[in-house]
């Protein structure tokens, strides 16, 4: 019998793209990697894990502040016996809400392969632990999930006149996306999901990768900044209908959008000196092409918003992390993760 102990941390499993992929893609023969140096050099190895990051990621710093083990990626060996209880990491970098966003990649898991993992996920528990307890471990698990972004940098932004914005104006992307979503949701919750953070997207056109190939003077680029202003509000709307059908708060929102602007208003306020160029990369704002061996790095990596061209620092991710955690309404809706874990 499986007793969950008091006090004890819940197991946590993540969904969704290079934001939070610990390593998935090590596995894969795809081009949407960070497997060489310099990705995790702060890492406690000093070596690359897999992270678009110089260290930790965003769940990694959740993990940590709820007392939880890291999630290891649900294709790694070492994910397997008494380790399954912990959760997994079924993130992939690369993917979107769309089955065709990242098809430039590869071979990556797509969201919905993500979810037949965490159905085969819960086989593999219940052959430890039995079909009851492994419904009550995956029902106290605490999910977090980030997509979007990609949809429309690699998708309907990819190239001039793509498929998708030949289909659909902005506005009906949008909403097409966030009915997309909706479907990705309640199958979550349809196989045991029942505290999920779910990420909107943060400032996309403001990422160096944009500054750098669709700005004159190294301003945001306006279309992918509204991309993600219609984005963030129509996807509150879609998780509060979601909670309201179900009759319980399962749902809850993280805004990177604004936490993100905040270090650009006032970089120095949280101990940047840089919230514009990437630490390690290229060409204009260091935005161009991947961070490789061959990259500038920057030797302040604490001084930096952004990692790699579309990625924030150990740093700052470890700031988003905290207002996930604590953060006041201008960031969370409609509860941040302490008061949503303590419900």
């Amino acid at each position: 019998m499986l007793a969950k102990a008091k006090g004890q941390p819940p197991p946590v499993f993540v969904f969704g793209d290079s934001l939070v992929d610990n390593g998935n893609n090590n596995f894969l023969a795809t081009t949407a990697r960070a497997d060489s140096p310099p990705y995790g050099i702060d890492s406690p190895t000093h070596r690359p894990s897999g992270r678009f990051s110089n260290g930790r990621n965003i769940p990694d710093f959740i993990c940590e502040m709820i007392g939880a083990e890291h999630a290891l990626p649900y294709l790694s060996p070492q994910l397997d016996g008494q380790r399954l209880l912990k959760g997994a990491n079924f993130a992939s970098a690369g993917i979107g809400i769309l089955n065709d966003t990242g098809f430039q990649f590869v071979n990556i898991i797509m969201i919905y392969r993500q979810l037949e993992y965490f159905e085969q996920y819960q086989l593999r528990v219940t052959d430890l632990i039995g079909s009851d307890n492994t419904r009550r471990l995956v029902n106290s698990g605490l999910v977090f999930i980030a997509l979007g972004g990609n949809d429309f940098v690699n998708n309907y932004y990819l190239v001039p006149f793509s498929y998708r914005s030949r289909q659909y104006n902005l506005p009906a992307f949008v909403d097409y996306l966030i009915s997309e979503y909706q479907k990705i949701l309640q199958r979550m919750y349809d196989i045991g999901a029942r505290k999920v953070v779910v990420s909107g997207t943060g400032p996309l056109g403001c990422a160096p990768a944009e500054r750098a190939t669709r700005s004159v003077n190294g301003e945001c680029s306006p279309s992918l900044q509204e991309a993600s202003s219609l984005f963030n509000p129509r996807l509150v709307n879609m998780l509060n209908g979601l909670n309201n059908k179900i009759g319980s708060t399962v749902f809850i929102f993280a805004d990177p959008f604004e936490m993100h602007m905040d270090f650009f208003s006032n970089p120095g306020a949280y101990g940047f000196t840089n919230a514009r160029v990437a630490c390690c990369g290229q060409g204009r704002f260091n935005g161009i092409g991947i961070c490789t061996p061959f990259s500038f790095l920057c030797p302040n990596r604490d001084e930096f918003v952004f990692w790699d061209a579309y990625h924030p620092t150990e740093k700052a991710a470890k700031f988003i992390a905290q207002q996930i955690m604590n953060g006041a309404n201008k960031y969370m809706h409609p509860m941040n993760l302490s008061t949503f874990l303590a419900v």
